[in-house]
């Protein structure tokens, strides 16, 4: 794999992120024993891979347990990053949240489970709308000034509200959000509306979380096993959903016969070739997963193929943004030789809307 830069930061990341959702848990029929995450996490080093997402709620705590055992010795090897806000416990009204006091209570629990005394990232796991955004921003900053937290990051947050924190923190001299974790795939890019666009401005990377849309872009749905993605019945809506992402899968499945690949190296690749810094964020139960998904890092899309991909899965922006891309109001907007105009500030905009 290369390497990218963590958004305005110097830090160096790989082009796809690990995240360990799965590590541990194995009992609950959800996670994998912890010979299969070493295989795992040393399958992900082998290749290149230095940028490690995990959570303090994830299989209870367990994903970070585990990781601290498996990191032992080499921690500085890794870009580690955690998140806070979810509820890890009953501990009444306050065991979750954006706020000051569970943000230090679960970094610190973090820390202890991770066997480190500083994370690389630390990211607000969701938007709590009872915590004012001030909050936030000056509690995260007090985390990077005392050496916990070396960047703070976002996760989940409406586009506007990652932009009135950044800003703020900005014109306070506060430490901003350094990146941005969206779902985001070929079956669903309602996040290129405003969240990528916002991200672009802001010069934050995107880590793509669900980037096979659990499973389906793998094509193994097609193939007949449970879960079909066609199914009989059903009012229109769902059907016309249905058949939108059939056609979408169908296509990876037909690219990636055509390339020699996986269907999943051609998903995870469509996300590499986007726009912006857009890094995948990819779980796995088996090593033979790491070894395919990071096989997409050797995939070179075709701008035929490409554009298949796009036409296909394309989701409409809604209003402003298809208003203000119609071919008259941007000759009313930019003058008529607006096309002439190469600003970078758009590219990534203008690439979204097509």
């Amino acid at each position: 794999m290369r390497y990218t830069l963590f958004g305005r930061t110097g830090l160096r990341v790989s082009e796809i992120a690990l995240g360990t959702m799965t590590f541990g848990g194995e009992d609950s029929g959800w996670g994998v024993s912890k010979n299969a995450c070493a295989r795992i996490l040393d399958a992900y080093a082998e290749a290149g891979g230095n940028i490690i997402d995990t959570a303090d709620v994830y299989t209870g705590g367990q994903s970070e347990t585990l990781l601290g055992e498996l990191l032992a010795g080499r921690r500085d090897e890794f870009v580690l990053a955690t998140k806070f806000t979810l509820a890890t416990g009953p501990g009444g009204p306050n065991a979750a949240g954006n706020h000051r006091r569970k943000l230090v209570a679960s970094l610190d629990a973090s820390l202890r489970r991770l066997r480190t005394d500083y994370v690389d990232v630390l990211w607000v796991h969701a938007r709590d709308v009872f915590t004012p955004v001030e909050e936030v921003m000056r509690a995260l900053d007090d985390q990077v000034t005392a050496g916990k937290v070396h960047y703070v990051a976002v996760s989940d947050w409406p586009a506007w509200e990652v932009s009135q924190a950044n800003t703020l923190a900005q014109l306070r001299g506060w430490s901003p959000f350094a990146g941005l974790q969206i779902r985001y795939s070929l079956l669903d890019r309602d996040a290129e509306r405003d969240l990528l666009p916002m991200a672009e401005s802001f010069d934050l990377p995107v880590l793509a979380w669900s980037p096979l849309a659990g499973g389906k872009l793998t094509g193994k749905y097609l193939r007949g096993e449970s879960g079909r993605l066609s199914q009989p019945g059903g009012d229109g809506g769902e059907d016309s959903h249905r058949k939108r992402e059939d056609a979408v899968v169908r296509t990876v499945v037909e690219i990636a016969r055509e390339g020699g690949w996986t269907p999943a190296q051609v998903a995870v690749a469509w996300l590499l070739h986007r726009p912006g810094t857009v890094i995948p964020l990819f779980g796995a139960t088996s090593e033979r997963q790491v070894t395919d998904v990071l096989g997409a890092a050797g995939v070179r899309l075709d701008a035929e193929q490409l554009a298949r991909l796009d036409e296909v899965s394309r989701v409409p922006l809604g209003f402003p943004h298809d208003f203000l891309n119609e071919e008259a109001v941007r000759n009313a907007v930019y003058g008529p030789r607006w096309r002439e105009i190469d600003d970078r500030r758009t590219t990534c905009r203008r690439s979204l809307a097509g």
